[in-house]
């Protein structure tokens, strides 16, 4: 228990120092943001992998980026039924309601889900992880069909051409992308690096 209550003090210690130091700065921002509600300029889809924070690569302010945060960033197809679609549930509020201009997929260097998806799953994660990345299955064989010699990499660009093609599928989403509303962007950013690519219209992955 004392484990515990040191390793939670250490995220209290961080929000003491949010009210301190960040809150009397953003105050006014926050205070607007809560009077006026939020317009957010483009909607990300990333991963989950805490390795990688869309506000910190793209230098966003709150309530610049709405950002739905999955395993590998992966967008599903467009299927309404009675299940429960998270991803699908964030993408029609920011594209329907909030009315977003853009829509970011982003991948990254170094993705667990990937990693899982080119070798095996662990034991350890079938019970919802796999299953969720079947959705990547033709990204995978897109990626090992050209015999790269950075299957990882390869795989992880070829998830976010899947998603963006995913994307279109969803109608309200193919309606704004055709009276011009709407965009599309790829990209993927390197941790290790820290270097973000965008994805051309060559269909090929180009450092921003």
């Amino acid at each position: 228990m004392a484990m515990e209550d040191s390793g939670l003090e250490e995220f209290f210690a961080g929000y003491r120092q949010f009210r301190t130091e960040v809150w009397p700065e953003r105050r006014k921002l926050f205070e607007t943001l809560a009077r006026d509600g939020q317009s957010p300029r483009a909607l990300v889809i990333s991963c989950s992998d805490s390795r990688v924070d869309p506000s910190m690569v793209f230098g966003a302010a709150p309530g610049e980026l709405f950002t739905i945060r999955n395993v590998a960033n992966l967008v599903p197809p467009y299927q309404p039924d009675g299940d429960y679609h998270g991803t699908s549930a964030a993408l029609e509020f920011a594209v329907r309601v909030l009315q977003v201009p853009r829509i970011i997929v982003l991948g990254h260097a170094m993705c667990g889900g990937v990693h899982a998806l080119l070798n095996g799953f662990p034991v350890t994660a079938q019970d919802f992880v796999e299953p969720w990345m079947r959705i990547a299955r033709q990204a995978r064989e897109r990626a090992l069909a050209c015999e790269p010699a950075d299957a990882q990499t390869a795989c992880e660009q070829e998830t976010v051409k899947l998603s963006l093609r995913n994307l279109r599928g969803f109608p309200w989403v193919a309606d704004r992308l055709a009276d011009g509303s709407l965009q599309l962007t790829g990209g993927s950013f390197d941790i290790r690096t820290g270097i973000l690519s965008i994805l051309g219209d060559d269909g090929n992955f180009h450092p921003a």
